[in-house]
């Protein structure tokens, strides 16, 4: 027996277009759009309405970069799969690629592996996995083409972190023209993590260890330098390439000079980038540790490049880098020693309500919003357009969101697994207030009704920007 919703009212929001109309959703999937008060709207019937009016109605977000359980530095992220989609779901987020591991001397398959098991059954949400090749030898190469016939389509590779998850030029060299060969994605972690090891060292050996030294020896210098060699190595491989939590105004240069000379870059960023600095690296009493993640935050005045880079298109999503580690317990381990602070932040619930306040604030237009945070990573990682809009045959995965609701963000409040927010305090207009996953209410009306393994695992195609 077939479902029925009807969502009536709202001004529907997409990457192309804002319309008053009425969506019907059947079977977990959009039927059909027409304009709000005509009679086709009106003749709809359905088991639940749920009134807009005065509201938004958006796609669900698609955060292609997140870490739910990472082992790093001695200790794990602090949200599991079942509490990071369930708080990415109160944030209006409705599907996670999150990344699997390979461990050094493993293969892909026991990584992939691995993290199917830890999110089978337990998310609240769709969600998706990009790969992690730490080990680049004959037989990880072979692998990666049995993993895009079977939808993991992009694989990241690290500049950074020597003896954990680093690649050499030549690894990066080999993976990258596999890629170009099989369809797939190298999404870079572009830092130079050899001349940073360096910078470390030096700077503990003269007693800088309070967390605001992590930003000083992570050189924007050093991400643009990276990000150029990631740039030619990918030009020589013929493959595409997709730069992650891109920070510093000279990484964003390189990516624009390469676009621009029509190579198939794309640049990622955050909004711990867009919206935090290095002012709260140096807060004192070792709190700057909330703030230590990689690429570091940079000074404030790297932020109108990164403004300027989403409004041209030099950078085309804005995902989290979601990897909450909690202050008391975990952020501590680096107490005394900057470099064993846990990188990571959390803001996969705060991502989607981040943005509409660069919208509010005039950085970005509504249906830049939702491109930057919904169509175009669902169309970078093959999701599009099941996931990422709203129109006949998509998923039915819609935020209704009230653009005028008033909010302070803290961890008092917050769903996330993790004793701090990085936006304690912060007002923000705007809010979800209902979320829809494939048909199913997962918040109604600022209330959880979802479940966890109502979240199923899906594959992708590969970047349709390719195509």
């Amino acid at each position: 027996m077939s479902s029925r919703t009807v969502i009536r009212g709202g001004l529907v929001i997409t990457a192309s277009d804002e319309l008053h109309a009425d969506v019907l959703v059947e079977d977990g999937r959009i039927a059909a759009l027409a304009a709000s008060g005509t009679p086709a709207a009106e003749a709809w019937t359905a088991e639940r309405t749920i009134d807009a009016t005065g509201k938004y109605v958006i796609p669900g977000g698609v955060d292609a970069h997140t870490h739910m359980e990472l082992p790093f530095g001695g200790t794990f992220a602090s949200d599991s799969f079942e509490t990071g989609t369930r708080a990415a779901a109160w944030g209006g987020t409705t599907t996670i690629v999150d990344f699997a591991v390979q461990s050094v001397g493993h293969s892909l398959r026991e990584g992939l592996d691995a993290w199917n098991a830890k999110a089978d059954g337990k998310c609240a949400i769709d969600y998706a996995f990009h790969m992690i090749v730490s080990d680049v030898n004959q037989d990880t190469l072979k692998e990666m083409d049995l993993l895009v016939e079977e939808g993991v389509t992009s694989f990241k590779q690290f500049m950074a972190y020597p003896g954990v998850f680093y690649s050499d030029d030549g690894q990066i060299l080999r993976a990258m023209q596999r890629s170009a060969e099989n369809g797939g994605l190298i999404m870079m972690h572009a830092e130079n993590g050899i001349a940073i090891d360096v910078l470390v060292e030096q700077a503990l050996a003269r007693g800088e260890t309070d967390p605001r030294y992590h930003g000083e020896v992570r050189k924007a210098l050093l991400e643009a330098e990276a990000t150029h060699r990631a740039i030619k190595l990918a030009q020589v491989a013929g493959a595409p390439l997709y730069v992650v939590h891109v920070s510093a105004q000279q990484a964003v240069a390189e990516l624009t000079r390469a676009r621009d000379e029509g190579l198939n870059v794309f640049g990622e960023t955050c909004p711990q980038y867009l919206f935090l600095s290095t002012d709260n690296l140096a807060e004192p009493d070792f709190e700057g540790a909330k703030y230590v993640c990689s690429t570091p935050l940079r000074p404030k005045e790297h932020q109108a490049a990164l403004w300027r880079g989403l409004r041209t298109n030099d950078l085309q999503v804005v995902s989290t880098d979601h990897c909450p580690f909690c202050f008391v317990g975990q952020k501590e381990l680096g107490r005394g020693d900057f470099s064993k602070i846990p990188n990571g932040l959390p803001g996969v619930e705060n991502r989607m309500d981040l943005l509409h306040q660069a919208v509010v604030d005039g950085h970005i237009s509504r249906r830049r919003w939702i491109e930057i945070a919904c169509a175009t990573p669902a169309r970078m990682f093959g999701l599009y357009p099941k996931k990422g809009t709203i129109a006949p045959g998509a998923d039915a995965d819609v935020v209704i969101y009230d653009p005028h609701a008033e909010q302070i963000m803290s961890a008092e409040t917050h769903h996330m697994n993790v004793d701090y927010s990085a936006y304690e305090g912060k007002r923000t207009t705007g809010r979800v207030e209902t979320v829809l996953s494939r048909g199913e209410l997962v918040i109604t009306e600022r209330e959880f009704t979802g479940r966890a393994g109502h979240g199923v695992y899906t594959p992708r195609s590969t970047c349709q920007y390719l195509l």
